[in-house]
């Protein structure tokens, strides 16, 4: 019995890590049962041992693809230990967050369906949200500006990637990435600043 249990979680883990990567890559309409069970190695009759509806899933996904992105901005934020500010946007902004969307921040993938989705999935893009505030913040002395510099920071990222994706040409996807991050490094840590 407890070797069926355990089996059972695996699967419903392994098709809701698919789910969450297909999410961030496409978004919340597109995955469909079907093609997610097939993928996890699973038939499609057994969806419903595991998921309530197709909605279940993907609400359960988006939560997933969400959280999944606070230990990679941690890391990002750690790598360059003198300047962990400029370490997190250096990482977020680079070619191959913005090439990559199954793995990469689904802040950017997720915001338009989470403005339109229900108190469970807002609720769930805030909690992120507030997560990357508090990082971010934390990365500069604070003071009185750190919240609204974090606040600028993190939608400054969001919002790169997010055009950089969607623009079709190739040279102005690259120029929103390196223009962005460039501004955001030359305003630097404004707790820094000496006082006038």
């Amino acid at each position: 019995m407890g070797h069926s249990q355990a089996e059972k979680a695996a699967s419903r883990e392994r098709v809701l890590r698919i789910a969450a990567r297909k999410v961030r890559a496409e978004g919340v309409t597109r995955p469909g049962i079907a093609d997610l069970m097939k993928e996890a190695g699973l038939t499609h009759g057994g969806f419903y041992k595991h998921f309530t509806s197709r909605e279940d899933l993907i609400a359960q996904a988006a939560s997933l693809a969400l959280a999944e992105g606070s230990a990679k901005m941690e890391r990002a934020a750690r790598k360059n230990e003198q300047e962990p500010r400029t370490g997190l946007i250096d990482a977020y902004l680079r070619q191959q967050h913005r090439d990559s969307p199954a793995t990469g921040c689904a802040l950017v993938t997720l915001g338009a369906a989470a403005g339109r989705g229900d108190e469970h999935f807002k609720e769930a893009y805030e909690r992120q949200v507030r997560t990357y505030l508090d990082l971010i913040a934390g990365l500069d002395e604070e003071s009185e500006e750190t919240r609204a510099e974090a606040m600028l920071t993190l939608s400054a990222l969001v919002g790169a990637v997010l055009m950089s994706r969607a623009v079709a040409d190739a040279g102005l996807s690259d120029e929103l990435l390196t223009a962005v991050a460039d501004q955001l490094k030359r305003r630097g840590p404004r707790a820094s600043a000496p006082a006038a």
